[in-house]
């Protein structure tokens, strides 16, 4: 009998906290949205921190044992203009790397997820930063519009001209094509993947991808945080599962098989619908999404180990 009280108390509880949801979201949200609930930009910051940032982050990262010396941090700004757009943007980004190196080094464009700001994500960023010591592998991160100290408001069409606008800033200094690594984390999977498909101006070598979902669609629907309906709340058109199949680069994929946010059927339907002749798959055992990532779940010296093998292979 007590067991069977359990049950029901639970099952309640669950039903309540879905009822609990559906309500909220149009209060919160203002109306019923998945762009509303994915953008979550935090314009508050007057200046970039990094190591002297305070507020929360992504991961925890030993600073007594990953380092960087300030001449590797240098804070650019670059302008991002969609079509429709009478005038650009500018936004804010990071190079880390020796700027001397730039036309010979390999370059990961790291594109960030929803939430705050390149302080937020600054110890990820680091962490990546490390290839640049002993394998001339640079990291350009940068915030889209509407977030951190850059301009605009985020919007679906905004942040694939954000990245492009990006990889057009490493063009004009010189960097060809071949040197670039996409890098697409949660959020991130979508511009990433859009410009390693679509940006012929400037094609990436290779792309990588970590906790991806499969569509705004499938993201509503089989995300552990959003349990309900997609059809009530997504205006966006995201398609990562579709837009793979366009692209022919080599493909590096990492998800957790505990993902919180994102359930790794978004990410197992983004890897097997690749379009390209090489693809290598990291399901990391117990893995969630940010906090308890990829990254830790994996150990940070392997973790550093995998991106560095498929960038050289």
């Amino acid at each position: 009998m007590v067991q069977q009280d359990f049950i029901w108390e639970s099952q309640r509880n669950s039903d309540m906290k879905k009822l609990i949801v559906i309500f909220l979201l149009p209060l919160v949200f203002g109306c019923i949205r998945l762009d509303g609930l994915v953008f979550l930009a935090d314009n508050s910051i007057a200046s970039y921190l990094f190591d002297q940032y305070e507020g929360e982050i992504e991961i925890e990262l030993p600073d007594s044992i990953y380092t960087m010396p300030d001449s590797f941090i240098n804070l650019v700004t670059f302008e991002s203009k969609m079509e429709a757009e009478d005038v650009s943007k500018v936004l804010y980004g990071a190079y880390i790397g020796h700027m001397d190196y730039i036309l010979s080094d390999t370059i990961i464009l790291y594109c960030h997820g929803q939430t705050d700001h390149m302080d937020y994500y600054w110890k990820r960023t680091k962490l990546l930063g490390q290839l640049a010591f002993t394998n001339q592998i640079a990291v350009f991160t940068f915030d889209y519009r509407g977030y951190g100290l850059s301009e605009g408001s985020p919007t679906e069409e905004g942040m694939y001209a954000d990245v492009r606008g990006a990889l057009h800033w490493l063009k004009m200094r010189g960097v060809s094509s071949d040197q670039i690594i996409l890098y697409g984390f949660s959020l991130g999977s979508a511009p990433a993947t859009d410009a390693a498909a679509y940006f012929d101006e400037f094609k990436a070598y290779k792309l990588i991808l970590e906790s991806p979902f499969a569509s705004s669609d499938n993201l509503a629907q089989v995300s552990t945080i959003i349990n309900t309906s997609a059809k009530y709340f997504v205006d966006m058109k995201i398609n990562n599962a579709d837009k793979i199949k366009d692209v022919k680069q080599d493909l590096l994929w990492m998800h957790g098989t505990k993902d919180d946010y994102i359930h790794i059927d978004n990410g197992e339907l983004v890897f097997n619908n690749h379009g390209g002749t090489y693809k290598e798959a990291h399901r990391i055992e117990g893995g969630k999404h940010g906090k308890e990532g990829v990254p830790e779940t994996m150990g940070f010296e392997e973790y550093l180990k995998v991106v560095k093998t498929f960038i050289q292979r």
